[in-house]
C-alpha cells in the first residue's frame, strides 16, 4: 500500500517537459501475504541540470504515508542532461553543412534521453546526439531504420567530422 502512495507522488513530480515515470515494480512473494518489501524504479527525463536537481531533492524528501512503513530512497541522477546550449554552435554548423550538401533542413529535437552524449556535454564538450540512422519506433517492436536515408546521413556526418577536425 505504501508503494502505491509513493508511485502517485513520484509520478506527480513531472512538470512541463520533465517526465518522472515509475517503471519496474516488484514486491511480495505470495498472494495471501502482505509484502514485507516492495520497490519501484523511476525514469526521469529533464532538459536542464536545475530541473534534475529539483526532482532529485523532491524524491529524497518523500516520506512514508502508511503508519508502520519505512521508505528508503536510493540512487539519484546517473548522468547530466544534454542541455540545448551544449549543442547550439555545433548544431548550427551541422545545419549549414546539410544545406551545402543539398539535404533537407535539419531540425532539432529534445527527447530527454540518456546517451553517452550526456556525459560529454556535461563536461563542456559541444555535443550532438542523434546523428545516426533515420527511422522511428525507438526501443519498440516497430523500431526501424530508413535505409534510403543512410547515404545522406553518412555524407553529413563525414562533412561534420571534416569541419571540426
Amino acid at each position: 500500500m505504501e508503494l502505491a502512495h509513493q508511485i502517485l507522488a513520484i509520478a506527480g513530480l513531472g512538470a512541463g517537459a520533465t517526465t518522472v515515470t515509475p517503471t519496474v515494480l516488484s514486491g511480495g512473494s505470495t498472494l495471501n501475504t502482505v509484502p514485507a518489501f516492495a520497490s519501484v524504479g523511476v525514469d526521469v527525463r529533464v532538459a536542464e541540470v536545475a530541473e534534475q536537481e529539483r526532482v532529485d531533492a523532491a524524491m529524497h524528501a518523500l516520506r512514508p504515508v502508511v503508519p508502520g512503513t519505512r521508505l528508503d530512497v536510493v540512487g539519484g541522477p546517473n548522468r547530466p542532461p544534454l542541455e540545448a546550449s551544449m549543442s547550439a554552435s555545433l548544431f548550427g554548423l551541422a545545419q549549414e553543412l546539410a544545406a551545402g550538401l543539398g539535404l533537407p533542413a535539419l531540425t532539432s529535437a529534445s527527447v530527454g534521453g540518456a546517451s553517452d552524449g550526456n556525459f560529454t556535454a556535461g563536461v563542456g564538450c559541444p555535443t550532438l546526439d542523434g546523428l545516426g540512422a533515420v527511422g522511428g519506433g525507438a526501443h519498440a517492436d516497430h523500431e526501424h531504420v530508413l535505409v534510403s536515408e543512410l547515404p545522406s546521413r553518412t555524407a553529413l556526418l563525414r562533412a561534420l567530422l571534416e569541419a571540426v577536425r
